[in-house]
This record gives C-alpha cells, sequence and structure tokens, in this order.
C-alpha cells in the first residue's frame, strides 16, 4: 500500500510518500512545497493544490493522510493552515483516494511513543523507522527537513494505524476471532 501524508502549511507544506507492505515500510519520496510569503494567499493555496496533484499523479498513492489543524495562540495561523489543509484534502478527494485525519499528538505517540515528543525526536525515529540515516545500504536523504519529516511521520502514523489489530476483545480467543490475520500457524 503506497500513502502520501502531508503536514500543511500556506509557506511550506510537506509530503511524504511511504510504501507499506507485511509490516515493513520503504520510503519512496518526500520533500516540501515551498511558496514565497509574498504571494497572496489564493496564489498560495493554487500552488498547494498543483504541486499535490502532480506528486498524487506522478506517484499514484492508495491512502492520503494529513495533519489535523493544530490551534496556537495565534488565530490567524491557525486559519491559514486550516485553508492549506482544505486545498490539500481536496486535491485527495479530486483524485478520488481515501483520506484520514490524525491529531499532531496521536502521530507523535504513533512514531515516537509519546505524544509530547519534539519535532527533533520525530525527525530521528523517521529517519530510523524508514533507513535514511548514514550506514543503510540505500541512498541516504541526510539533509531533511521538519515539514517533510513530519509528513513522513503522519504517513508512517496511518500505516500503523490502519494495520493495528481491533482491540475489542475481552480474552485471547477473542482476539484471535477478531484478528486472523495476526495469527501465524505453526
Amino acid at each position: 500500500m503506497r500513502i502520501l501524508g502531508v503536514d500543511p502549511g500556506t509557506i511550506i507544506t510537506g509530503y511524504g510518500i511511504i510504501d507499506y507492505h507485511r509490516n515493513e515500510l520503504t520510503h519512496i519520496a518526500s520533500g516540501v512545497i515551498k511558496i514565497p510569503s509574498t504571494k497572496e494567499q489564493a496564489a498560495r493555496l493554487q500552488r498547494i493544490y498543483d504541486e499535490l496533484d502532480k506528486i498524487i499523479k506522478q506517484y499514484k498513492p492508495d491512502e492520503f493522510a494529513i495533519e489535523t489543524a493544530f490551534y496556537g495562540k495565534n488565530v490567524q495561523s491557525a486559519l491559514k493552515i486550516g485553508y492549506a489543509r482544505g486545498v490539500s484534502m481536496l486535491v485527495a478527494i479530486h483524485n478520488d483516494i481515501p483520506m484520514k485525519e490524525y491529531s499532531p499528538r496521536e502521530i507523535k505517540k504513533s512514531v515516537v511513543g509519546k505524544g509530547a515528543s519534539s519535532k527533533e525526536q520525530v525527525q530521528y525515529m523517521i529517519k530510523k523507522l524508514l533507513d535514511l540515516c548514514v550506514g543503510s545500504s540505500r541512498p541516504k536523504k541526510t539533509k531533511i527537513k521538519f515539514d517533510e519529516s513530519d509528513a513522513l511521520a503522519v504517513a508512517v502514523c496511518h500505516a500503523f494505524k490502519i494495520t493495528a489489530p481491533k482491540r475489542k476483545s475481552k480474552n485471547w480467543k477473542e482476539y484471535i476471532e477478531a484478528n486472523p490475520d495476526r495469527v501465524i500457524d505453526t
């Protein structure tokens, strides 16, 4: 399964594409869509849409995951991120890609194990999980921006969430019946 993760922003939008197959994560592509702050808001949103549309057409993801809005002290910033989220979601809808949203805390907990993790911790774990570190056998992506690692974290979170076992079971028998794909016959 190919997953496109997006960390929305009107100046910098991060994207990350991973493949997830049989509990193995593979980095496909990632980067940032950087837009000059001097451009008008409508032009920035058009650029986000156009760039994500190109990425979708090139890499053909099966799933789309995006970070939910984070509300800080600045209401204007939250609104602008909302615009970028809306445009990003629209491009997924126009390309008929199933979409899921995750909170920043949920993403951090999924990738690092702690919902209050720093951007540095998330970036470190993404580099480890996707084998982007020096010393791996694949080509290295030594420089990675926080927006890029955040987008990859969104994609990784989605991969982990959609394959997580169902938790409604009260005992082992119920668990096995609810999750036959997670049981190995010996």
